[in-house]
Order: C-alpha cells, then structure tokens, then sequence
C-alpha cells in the first residue's frame, strides 16, 4: 500500500513545508537531466557505453517498484566486510545467510541488490536471473591492527560477469593518502567492466582527519562531496553514490590559515548553493555532469526514527534531482518485515507525483 501524502507530511513533522514546498533558485532544474522512464534513451544512448552497457542499465531502470520510472532503490549490504560481520548483523543475525539479504531486495520491491563477491556468488544460480545484481568489487577490510582505512580489490570484472551480475560497484576515499592509486585501480576495473556490458556505480567517499576542522567534520559537506562526485564520473561511473551532504564550506575552512587546499569560487557558495538540504544535494547532482550520471544518496546508519529519516532522504532527493536511494542499515538491521517497509516508504516517495523537482 503506498505512503499516503498525509503521513509523508507526518514524518516530516516540522520540515513538511520547508521541504516539500522549497523553490531551487541556484541551479535550475531547467538544466539537468532528469530521472524519467526513457533515461537511457534520452541520455546515455549519446554516449560511448556499447549496447550491452545500456540493456544493463535499462535492466536496473526496469526492475522493481520503481521500475519504469527512471529512479531506483538499491539494497546495499557490503557491511559484513565493511563494519565487521558481528557488529552487523548482530541485531538480525539472519542476515549472516546471504540468501536472506537477497530475500530482503526481492521483498522489498528494490531494482536490485548490492553486495560482495562471497555474498552474491553463494546464491547466484538461484536469483541472479530473478533480482539484478551489483558486485561491490572492492572493500575496507577493517582487520589489520590497528586499522588502516584503504579499498583494496577482493576479486576480478571477470567473476563478477560469469556470476550473471548486471553491475559493478567500488569505493574511492577521495581525499585519503591512497585515492591515487584507488582511483587508478577502479578506472580500470570499470573500463574493463564496461567492455564486458556491466554498468558501473562509485561510492564516492571524502576521507581525511583533516577534513574536520575546528570542531566541524566537513566529509559531507556540499562542496567536497560534489568535487568527488565530478572525479567519480570522470573515470565514467554511469551512477554515483554519495552520501547527503550536511552543510558546505570544507575548501574554505581547509584554506585557512596557512593552507591552499584545492581550488574554490564564492560563486560555489553564494550562487550555486545555499544551506538549504535541497541546494546542498542539487551542488552535488550538479557535479554528476547535471545528472547525466545519476545521483543515489545513501540512507545512513540505523537507529532512532529510521522511517522518518529515511523518508526526508528520500524527498531532498528526489526534489534536488537525484535518481533515488541506496539504503541498507535501515532495513536489515531490524526483522525483515519492517525492513521491507521501510524500503517501501521510500519507494513511495518516488512513485507520488505530488513530490516534484524542485
């Protein structure tokens, strides 16, 4: 049953108006290119992705509940690798079963599953051909001690093709002391995969302990998180992943003092955003070449009012002109009936058409 616009504004609470009544008068939506039904035709049909590129991208676009309608609502469960197996799946240890986490998609009407190499590759003669799959390719593996923070390769494009994957995924940590090579590893890997007909999606994540500055954590701010969006589809990420930025102003906190870190413009913060949730999130669809690679923000982490969270991701979202969530901690850390209710509040909030571009 779909969300009711009565408690779309109920789970918004004070925000309602705020949100779903905000004019974007930075970037106009004039200018980017939209999520619809004929995305791949009207977008990625000029550019150099071979055919079988778009008939997995078309894959993607068609599955689901929201297949069809150009956005999508992606179950990402990389965290047994990412955060340790215990410390996530210890609310709901079903989920140590792979087959469950892909139960949970299929569920919850996503346009496909995410996860690792281990995961997908246990079950995928029994439900590749029935969810499309997303291979995470790469991962923080969060074992040596003390921790290092570093993506490194846990398997090939190959393997990720022979198990009947219509997609690739990887995370750089733009900012980090190893994005270099990072970057290097996942444009190859992504030029292969392209080659082989698999799309291509980047987590494109800020890491570095220089990026909070004077009490203030600027990782998801709208000026750096929008300048690693650029780099991602400069290596041709056909969808990126960003986490919603929080506030902006990270070049110009990290210039200060004796610093001149990166390049900066006011006109970044006086003309092309403002603090609103809404311009911040359109700075960062905008570095996705105005959309044509499309913007999916991630849920975040679990815990307190969840369903009301998610569902305010989902409008900013979707009213800045992105394509759509990839929320997993939210729905698998709790029994899969409310997980799959909560990936359906968000799939409502694409499907009403009284929650517009802003």
């Amino acid at each position: 049953m779909a969300l009711a616009a009565k408690s779309i504004d109920e789970m918004l609470g004070d925000e309602a108006d705020d949100l779903l009544n905000h004019s974007c008068e930075t970037i106009y939506k004039e200018n980017l290119h939209l999520p619809n039904p004929n995305f791949v035709d009207d977008v990625w049909i000029d550019s150099d992705r071979n055919p079988r590129v778009l008939r997995n991208l078309q894959t993607l676009f068609d599955n689901g509940r929201l297949g069809g309608t150009g956005y999508l609502s992606i179950l990402p469960v990389d965290q047994g690798v990412e955060h340790s197996g215990g410390a996530s799946f210890a609310p709901n240890p079903a989920y140590f079963d792979p087959e469950n986490i892909v139960k949970l998609a299929i569920e919850g009407g996503c346009n496909a599953v995410a996860s690792t190499y281990g995961v997908l590759g246990a079950v995928a003669r029994k439900y590749a051909h029935k969810i499309p799959f997303v291979v995470k390719i790469n991962h923080n593996e969060l074992m040596t001690f003390p921790n290092t923070y570093d993506q490194i390769m846990f398997g090939s494009i190959d393997e990720a093709f022979n198990m009947g994957a219509v997609a690739v995924g990887a995370t750089i940590y733009f900012g980090s002391e190893e994005s270099s090579r990072q970057i290097q590893e996942v444009a190859k890997a992504f030029e292969y995969a392209h080659e082989l007909g698999l799309a291509t999606i980047l987590w494109c994540y800020t890491r570095n302990s220089a990026f909070k500055k004077n009490g203030t954590d600027y990782h998801a701010s709208a000026d750096l998180t929008g300048q690693a969006n650029h780099l991602g589809v400069t290596i041709e990420a056909d969808i990126i992943k960003q986490k919603q930025p929080v506030n902006n102003g990270g070049y110009k906190a990290l210039n200060m003092g004796d610093s001149s870190y990166g390049k900066l413009d006011e006109r970044i913060y006086t003309e092309l955003a403002t603090d609103h949730p809404i311009d911040l999130t359109r700075y960062q669809v905008a570095n996705c070449y105005m959309g044509r690679a499309g913007l999916i923000n991630s849920g975040g982490g679990s815990g307190e009012n969840d369903f009301a969270q998610a569902v305010r991701t989902a409008v900013i979202n979707k009213r800045a002109g992105g394509m759509g969530l990839i929320s997993g901690r939210k729905a698998f850390q709790r029994p899969m009936d409310e997980g799959v209710k909560i990936l359906n509040f968000i799939q409502d909030v694409y499907l009403d058409d009284n929650i517009t571009v802003a």
